[in-house]
């Protein structure tokens, strides 16, 4: 089985670093699905769910991983993707309750619109939690579907 090498980083640390059969990723532009030998690219990420598909011997079947990056980018090589994210973390590690709290209260800025500073603040935190919402049900489909 052909593999491609994953490095998932942020200001944090490292999040992740394994081999993956298949990527897919939030570029700017839309997602992007790379398997091994890809052309190399470099480009933007937007905030949104990475879905890494572990390489695995044989005909075992690996669950996907999935994680969460609020912007970023994204570097591929035949042999190698590093992501470098704003922030990342795993989705498993992500609070339903807590995105939906902060998608309301950029609602609640969008509302008030007292400067463009706020306003492009309040949207970017929208898009943030939006993202992580739209993560988290994705990975409720997919495992429901299993």
């Amino acid at each position: 089985m052909s593999k491609i090498h994953v490095d998932i980083v942020s200001a944090e640390g490292e999040i992740y670093s394994g081999e993956a059969a298949m990527v897919f990723a939030p570029a700017q532009m839309g997602e992007v699905g790379i398997a091994p030998n890809h052309a190399p690219l470099l480009t933007g990420l937007k905030p949104g769910g990475v879905r890494v598909q572990p390489a695995v011997e044989g005909n075992e079947k690996a669950e996907e991983l999935y994680f969460y990056v609020s912007g970023g980018v994204i570097e591929v090589q035949p042999k190698k993707i590093t992501i470098l994210a704003d922030t990342a973390m795993r989705a498993k590690d992500l609070d339903g309750a807590a995105a939906e709290e902060a998608r309301q209260r950029a609602n609640e800025l969008l509302k008030e619109r007292t400067s463009a500073v706020e306003v492009a603040t309040a949207q970017a935190e929208l898009a943030a939690a939006a993202a992580q919402l739209h993560l988290l049900e994705k990975i409720r489909k997919a495992t429901k579907g299993t």
